[in-house]
This record gives structure tokens, sequence and C-alpha cells, in this order.
């Protein structure tokens, strides 16, 4: 069995019972980072050897990995923090398992983009999430011109050291749009930091912004 697991994105208290039994039944654990989820198997003193699984050899580790699951070995499959599969390596081998009918199971647990969208306060009844806005400018401003059309609430992931030029875009794109910052969830210093692009361009060029982002554009 495959059981896909979702880890915390900050709060280690945010497990789940079912993610803990999981990760203790497995035989191995794939996981994106094995030193940062070794820390986490070890605050709920849980021992499992570690196969490294991220977007560098996930094509090669699948094929392993499935071959494994054919010996009828457990495998938890973790990222860094999160699900799976969600902008993180995990799709490829869920659908390698679908193609091959071997067996899997999603076992859920915090998500970033859930926390996010509802501590936005924006509309909740229509979203969509678009993954990592795209690293050059060019494409970057298409996604963000592309969201600004759009009626319903347009939810991204954001590096730190991209977040002043992405607003900087938003000011031009859409300066009368409700944004959201939604930073370092679930952590000590989580914020929710909501405004025009302009209001959050100024704060974050005087507060260097740290930590994981996820950044919001409310819907008209």
């Amino acid at each position: 069995m495959l059981f896909v697991v979702a880890t915390p994105i900050g709060n280690l208290g945010d497990i789940t019972l079912r993610a803990i039994e999981a990760l203790k039944s497995a035989d191995v654990v794939a996981a994106e980072d094995t030193r940062r989820s070794g820390m986490l198997l070890k605050h709920f003193e849980i021992k499992k050897p570690f196969v490294s699984y991220h977007e560098h050899n996930e094509a090669a580790r699948t094929t392993e990995l499935v071959e494994r699951l054919a010996r009828d070995e457990n495998i938890a499959l973790i990222t860094d923090a999160g699900t799976p599969g969600m902008s993180d390596p995990g799709l490829r081998l869920i659908r390698e398992c679908v193609r091959r009918g071997l067996s899997f199971t999603i076992i859920p647990g915090p998500s970033s983009i859930l926390t996010a969208l509802l501590g936005s306060g924006f509309s909740t009844e229509k979203f969509s999430f678009r993954g990592f806005l795209p690293v050059k400018s060019g494409q970057r401003e298409r996604e963000l011109r592309a969201a600004a059309e759009r009626e319903e609430t347009a939810i991204f992931f954001e590096s730190p050291y991209r977040l002043t030029k992405t607003l900087a875009a938003c000011v031009d794109i859409m300066p009368d749009r409700q944004l959201c910052v939604a930073r370092e969830l679930t952590k000590k210093f989580e914020e929710f930091r909501r405004g025009a692009a302009s209001e959050l361009l100024v704060y974050y060029q005087v507060h260097t912004p740290k930590g994981e982002i996820v950044l919001l554009i409310s819907g008209f």
C-alpha cells in the first residue's frame, strides 16, 4: 500500500492520527527532504528508513518505489510540508499506481491553500489554485492579468524574494483589487495582511518578507 501522507505546514500539533499510524506502519518513508522529515518523525518517536523523493530523482525513484509496492511493501510518501503532489513531488507516483492497479490511499491533513483562503476573508464559493507564480516577469504578468479577469478568488504560492516584484506588477494590473498576503501559516509569526497592491507593496518594501507565502487575489 502507498500512503500519501499530508504533514503539518508549520505547527506539528496539526498532524493527524491517521498520518501517525501510516508512518508507523510503513516499511519505508519516501521524503522530499530526508533531513527535514527525519526531524518530523523523531518528534513523534517514529523510526523508519528513508529514501529521497524529489523533483530531481522523481522519475527514477518512481520506478523503484512501484517495484517495492508490487512486492507488497508499505510506503509512506511525504513532502516537506502539506500534501504530496500539490506543487510538490508525488503525482507521478500516484499516476503510476493508478496505471498499474496498485493500492494507494490519500491521508488528508493541513492545507496552506485552504488555511490561506479562509484567513483571507475572500469568497470561498469559487476559487482557483494556480500553484507557484512563474519566475520570469513576462509569464508572471500574464498569469496575474488572467487572474484579474476571473470572478473567483485566485490563490498562488510566491517566493519571499519575488513578492515585492509581484506586488509592483499588481499595482499596474489590478490597482483596485483587494489582495491578501498569507505568510508563515500556523507558525509563531503567522500573518494575514490585506489591502490594495500599492498598500502591500509599501509595507513589504519596508518589512522584508520572510518564510512561505500564499498570495490571494479577490474576485470581482
